[in-house]
């Protein structure tokens, strides 16, 4: 039988907030936009959870909730050094990491128990590595796979470990009283579909008629949950290197643009913010293939142009010859629009130094030569306080 360890840390981002701020220890933090912006909440501490604050919520809504707030930008740097500091600690458990995103992780920990005495040791010892290394709080679940073992580590929060039992009988009364939501396979809209049918729990859904469910949601994802519903999860910890698939950044405007200048300029302090996190990012150097950006209007409707980098780049000049091209290709300098969002990214990454082969017409070296200079001057940059191109810095949404 496998044995599968989940850990999520706790408040993430505003947990380090916290910590690299003591005087905010105890008191209702919340990170992303600022409280008269028309951005979003990332994430918030317990503190604020209680006021009915929680991630994805618009940060006016999140004010007007917890107007005593602290509401901070995020340092995703800093957010990535932590990461870092976590897998480091999470690799000397275990082999196999499946990291999920930077602040959470599933670890196959069937042949590195016995190392420890007993799962619920292995568990207290990586906890009390976190804390001592980090200084955060984590909480984390264990059980026979992956399924289970994210249920328990919620069971857990904040700041704790939970067991689940093994045997299947046990497995299944576990899971009768819990939500049918917790089950993978059950989003927002599929749980309103079985709400509307009476089932709401787990047990409900073990009790159900396997044909009605097949009616009502197909043959796969019916099969699924009902497999779920009883602790059945034949997937496994994928040990592959997690890392960004994209970097990117948005603004929303207190009240909707049409100065395309003042769009522009902000658009081009984004471009400057990406460039640094990319630099910054894991594994260097690391090099996008692919810019695009975002554009939304006062009626909501949200367009997005992207396109590939002659030749894979990190820095910011390049960055910012692209967006321009692209932004001013959707607003020439003639067309009158009004925009509440403006974003910029980059995807597509590769850590592959080498270009594409020189043309008949092309001098040789010539790419090497202006990406090597373009990415010195960046670095150069990188370690200058104050922005790039004179423009401020946004607040991140």
């Amino acid at each position: 039988m496998a044995t599968i360890l989940h850990i999520d840390m706790d408040a993430f981002f505003a947990s380090v907030e916290q910590r690299d701020h003591p005087e905010w220890r105890g008191r209702p933090v919340i990170v992303g936009s600022g409280p008269h912006e028309r951005g979003v909440v990332s994430t918030c501490s317990y503190e604020a959870r209680t006021f009915g604050v929680h991630s994805a919520m618009p940060s006016r809504t999140a004010y007007a909730k917890c107007p005593h707030g602290i509401f901070v930008a995020p340092r995703m740097a800093v957010y990535h050094e932590v990461s870092r500091q976590v897998f480091e600690i999470l690799d000397r458990y275990s082999p196999f990491v499946e990291g999920v995103s930077c602040d959470e992780a599933f670890l196959d920990i069937t042949g590195t128990v016995h190392l420890f005495g007993d799962a619920r040791t292995l568990g207290e010892r990586l906890r009390a590595e976190v804390w001592e290394t980090c200084r955060l709080t984590c909480s984390v679940g264990i059980a026979p796979n992956r399924l289970l073992a994210k249920i328990a580590s919620e069971e857990a929060k904040p700041d704790g470990l939970f067991l689940t039992p093994v045997e299947p009988e046990a497995i299944r009364a576990w899971l009768e009283p819990q939500p049918a939501k917790v089950l993978w396979g059950v989003g927002k809209k599929t749980n309103e579909i079985l709400a509307h049918y009476g089932y709401r729990t787990c047990g409900d859904l073990q009790r159900a008629d396997p044909r009605f469910l097949t009616r009502i949601l197909g043959d796969s994802a019916a099969a699924s949950i009902l497999a779920h519903a009883v602790g059945v999860d034949a997937s496994t910890v994928d040990s592959g290197e997690w890392e960004e698939k994209s970097v990117s950044r948005e603004y929303t405007f207190d009240e909707d643009e049409s100065d395309r200048g003042v769009v522009r300029t902000r658009l081009l302090a984004l471009v400057e913010d990406v460039g640094r996190r990319v630099r910054q990012g894991a594994p260097p150097p690391r090099r996008a293939r692919t810019g695009k950006i975002k554009l939304r209007d006062a009626c909501f409707n949200t367009m997005t142009r992207q396109a590939r980098f002659e030749i894979p780049a990190c820095d910011d000049l390049t960055f910012r010859h692209l967006a321009l091209e692209l932004f001013d290709r959707e607003w020439p300098p003639t067309s009158r629009r009004k925009v509440r969002l403006i974003g910029f990214g980059v995807t597509d990454f590769t850590t592959d130094d080498s270009l594409p082969a020189p043309t008949l017409f092309d001098e040789p070296g010539a790419d090497a030569e202006k990406r090597a200079r373009r990415e010195s001057l960046a670095a150069v940059l990188d370690r200058l306080p104050g922005t790039h191109f004179g423009l401020d810095t946004p607040q991140s949404p």
